[in-house]
């Protein structure tokens, strides 16, 4: 069986896919729910319930454990999970990453997932941590290219095979690894060796693991994100081309009496009010969550819950085109994020190829939204106005325009434009009513760049308060431009 991933919709390098696997296909962007085989805290049975469409488990565990493995063998993996879904099958890599060893080969495991019937398979790579000698994640990723491409070869059936993108902390490797991986073929592209990123809120390193690993892969592979299982970050990763995401941590913060939210976590004995309307925070008050002899298993369904619904406010984003105003809301629910967010507009000059050119409306969100992609697409293609005769630049609000050959609007962070194209995304674009330094600065540097791309025409440039600027004065002092003082309207 080969591999199908449909693209049916886009939003930045965000998309809406179906990917096809042996059991069924698959909506992305969605959350694999991590099932351990030997302590199940919700049933695989009732995980579609919260919406889950696929679930992933731990193929060492079960061939591991010999009750666990005949059964999987004689009857099936999907048997054995009572799920009738797609589920995927780690191979063993997070345990050598902590253990620093396991007792199987990369043959043996991918032998192993084909015969119980895992929909995705995974070989057994060498998940390299962050910060370690470049030696070291050069050598380690030279063996998980070796173990990837056999692995590749020994596949024979209708199991999907991922190919794990490497490297450490080391984008040049992480880009060469997802090059060489994509030119072998998999079917999907998981970015490993993260969590301990994530774990201590690197999520700007993590920015740039993602980029530099997907601009090494074809822009329509399915990729997943290997342990990001908490929904504040969903949006941001989703937004860098992430499908498929995995999460044990429903479960694990739930042991730990932790409640997910959207915009962070909280401890439960800290909780007065539930911030959520899903069944658990409807039917139970928070001292009797809090008391009840089930509270784990509550969390759990709670932060289930929570995880899908993020993902379907994800998609409708995407569906609508403003997935990069959720990001911008998204990502100020932690100073980290923030950070995440201002590393991820430095890769804009990417992100541009693939977002689309026409959406509904952009709304300007906070200093961030001026570099987004389509700012700087908008400054790519001023060259494409030609002014002749006068113009009157004048601010969005004023309607003041007799009398010139030509009426430009003055709009941050794009600057001016031909008044007819207003309407048109993103120049239609909801901005605030007094800028921020920022927009302003943007604006202004396109404004000045299309003046001297246009040095034969006569700029007049209504300046009100409200956008005064240092750069006014550098777009004074070109001989084509007249700057007139008016009034805030």
């Amino acid at each position: 069986m080969s591999s199908r991933f449909d693209i049916i919709h886009k939003d930045t390098a965000g998309r809406i896919g179906r990917l096809t696997t042996p059991h069924g296909v698959v909506e992305t962007p969605t959350v694999m729910p991590v099932i351990n085989p030997n302590i199940q805290t919700i049933k695989p049975s009732e995980m579609r319930d919260f919406g889950a469409q696929i679930l992933i488990t731990n193929s060492y565990i079960i061939y591991r454990k010999d009750e666990l493995r005949e059964k999987a063998l004689k009857d099936g993996l999907h048997a054995l999970l009572d799920f009738d879904g797609p589920i995927m099958t780690d191979s063993g890599s997070f345990q050598l990453s902590v253990y620093g060893e396991v007792e199987v080969t990369n043959e043996q495991i991918i032998d192993f997932q084909q015969k119980i019937g895992s929909d995705i398979g995974v070989p057994l790579d060498i998940p390299t941590p962050p910060d370690v000698s470049f030696e070291r994640a050069s050598e380690e990723l030279d063996i998980t290219i070796e173990r990837l491409q056999a692995a590749r070869k020994l596949v024979t059936g209708d199991m999907l095979l991922a190919g794990p993108v490497q490297g450490s902390s080391y984008m040049q490797l992480r880009e060469r690894c997802a090059r060489t991986l994509s030119e072998t073929g998999f079917d999907v592209y998981p970015f490993g060796a993260v969590v301990p990123l994530m774990e201590s809120y690197r999520y700007a390193d993590l920015v740039d693991v993602i980029a530099a690993s997907k601009k090494g892969l074809d822009p329509t592979a399915p990729v997943h994100l290997f342990g990001a299982g908490h929904p504040m970050m969903f949006a941001l990763a989703v937004a860098l081309g992430c499908d498929l995401f995995d999460s044990a941590a429903y479960a694990l913060y739930a042991k730990d009496r932790r409640y997910i939210t959207s915009r962070g976590t909280y401890h439960v004995d800290d909780l007065k009010y539930l911030p959520c309307s899903c069944p658990i925070c409807l039917k139970y008050s928070p001292e009797e969550l809090k008391k009840a002899h089930n509270s784990t298993e509550l969390l759990a369904r709670h932060n289930l819950y929570v995880t899908f619904e993020e993902i379907r406010i994800i998609k409708q984003a995407i569906w609508e085109g403003n997935l990069l105003e959720l990001v911008e809301q998204r990502c100020r629910s932690h100073p980290r994020m923030l950070e995440a967010l201002k590393q991820m507009y430095t890769h804009s000059e990417w992100l541009e190829k693939l977002d689309p050119a026409s959406k509904s409306t952009f709304f300007y969100c906070g200093p961030e939204s001026a570099k987004r992609p389509e700012v700087l697409r908008f400054a790519n293609q001023l060259e494409r106005f030609t002014i002749r005769g006068s113009a009157f630049i004048r601010p969005a609000p004023i309607k003041l325009d007799s009398g010139y050959d030509n009426v430009l609007v003055f709009k941050p962070p794009f600057g001016a434009y031909p008044q007819e194209l207003g309407e048109i995304y993103p120049l239609n674009a909801e901005v605030p009513r007094t800028p921020d330094q920022e927009s302003l600065e943007r604006a202004y540097v396109n404004t000045i760049r299309l003046a001297e791309l246009n040095p034969e025409t006569e700029f007049t440039y209504l300046l009100v308060e409200r956008f005064r600027h240092t750069l006014v004065d550098k777009l004074e002092s070109l001989p084509n431009v007249q700057i007139i003082v008016g009034h805030n309207p």
